[in-house]
């Protein structure tokens, strides 16, 4: 509906950054957004509603329970409050307080003790929790980890994510293994991941994700795992999950686009390539910009294009080269977490070939005027 952007005055939006919040994460499908719409105009027990969907969900991807929140932030705090809360009603309604004798250490590794547009330390302090930080910002071995627990420790969070640091950090199987042998709960924070059983077969107790990601549904959260621990979770709708509760057009759009993602053969990174190829090609002809395949950081597959600007050749910072692209009529978003060493990249899941195009074009002419 090209008038919502007249209507408001929206620019139109180029997203070459992939599943990312600022810019509306992802666009559902039709059947999903026929569930949403249906979902909007019925009424439902929502108790009843909650349970029924989350065990539909369970039962489809073959774990013990499974419960749709609002988004994986609000799972992150949700699961922390849980597994502190547990099924204690005064701490249910007190959760805040200053009682002592709480468990509310949640440990995690520090190289995870990342921003991904919000602090993860943000959503553990929401869920009642306090963060204990294991290991170094470069290194976290499993008998790091291991060495910081103590009775005050509540639950290891683990962030599965390309905002983690990635080298000498354990893995989620080792860290469900220190897990198990001190009888502590692991929840997995995987919101942008593909893999919807992975974690949770590597014996995670709570494993969240991103409804709007990989899954490509509402603005939702998928908390999914144990069946004790999730049922915790559900006891937050009474407490801190009140003020992140998600709607009825929610619950059944991420249910629905659950049975579409496992049942859907999904995008591969070759097909990525093949995609991006006349894109890299059209670069490479640009003097001064040079552009290649990378993959994924975090190990999952896709690939983008890397694109290096030779600043002293070309006479312009990439700082400025993306937010000129980002302010210009059409806003176009790269992702630039490595701006500051002359490189971006193109992720090329949600965006078409004449958008492709489009992104060329505009970083031929940025150059056109000389330096900036």
């Amino acid at each position: 509906m090209s008038s919502i952007y007249e209507k408001y005055q929206l620019k139109q939006v180029i997203n070459a950054s992939g599943r990312m919040t600022i810019l509306g994460v992802s666009t559902p499908a039709a059947d999903v957004a026929e569930v949403v719409n249906y979902g909007l105009n019925h009424f439902f027990e929502m108790k009843d509603l909650v349970n029924k969907t989350g065990a539909y969900i369970a039962g489809l991807l073959k774990v013990e329970s499974a419960v749709v929140v609002s988004c994986a932030s609000a799972g992150i705090a949700q699961s922390v409050a849980a597994v502190i809360v547990k099924d204690d009603a005064w701490l249910l309604e007190n959760l805040h307080g200053s009682d002592s004798d709480v468990a509310r250490d949640i440990l995690l590794p520090k190289g995870h003790n990342v921003n991904f547009g919000a602090p993860v330390a943000t959503m553990v302090t929401l869920g009642g929790g306090r963060v204990v930080e294991a290991g170094y910002a470069n290194e976290c071995s499993a008998a790091q980890l291991a060495a910081c627990i103590t009775p005050k420790t509540a639950a290891i969070l683990y962030i599965k994510s390309h905002h983690s640091v990635q080298k000498s950090m354990l893995s989620v199987a080792q860290a469900a293994a220190v897990a198990r042998e001190h009888h502590v709960p692991l929840i997995v924070d995987a919101a942008a991941e593909e893999d919807l059983t992975v974690y949770y077969q590597l014996g995670a107790d709570l494993v969240i994700y991103s409804g709007a990601k990989a899954i490509e549904g509402p603005t939702s959260g998928l908390v999914l795992g144990k069946k004790q621990f999730v049922e915790w979770v559900k006891l937050q709708s009474n407490g801190i999950g009140r003020a992140m509760k998600v709607g009825k057009e929610g619950i059944l759009g991420l249910t629905q686009a659950i049975e579409r993602y496992i049942t859907l053969p999904k995008t591969t990174g070759q097909q990525m390539m093949d995609k991006m190829t006349p894109f890299i090609n059209s670069l490479n002809a640009l003097d001064g910009v040079s552009a290649r395949v990378v993959w994924d950081s975090a190990g999952r597959d896709i690939a983008r294009t890397e694109i290096a600007f030779d600043e002293a050749r070309l006479g312009w910072k990439t700082e400025k080269i993306v937010d000129d692209l980002k302010n210009g009529d059409i806003a176009i978003y790269f992702r630039g977490y490595r701006a500051n060493e002359g490189k971006v990249e193109v992720d090329v899941r949600s965006v078409t070939p004449p958008q492709l195009e489009t992104i060329a074009a505009c970083i031929k002419n940025l150059f056109k005027g000389g330096a900036a």
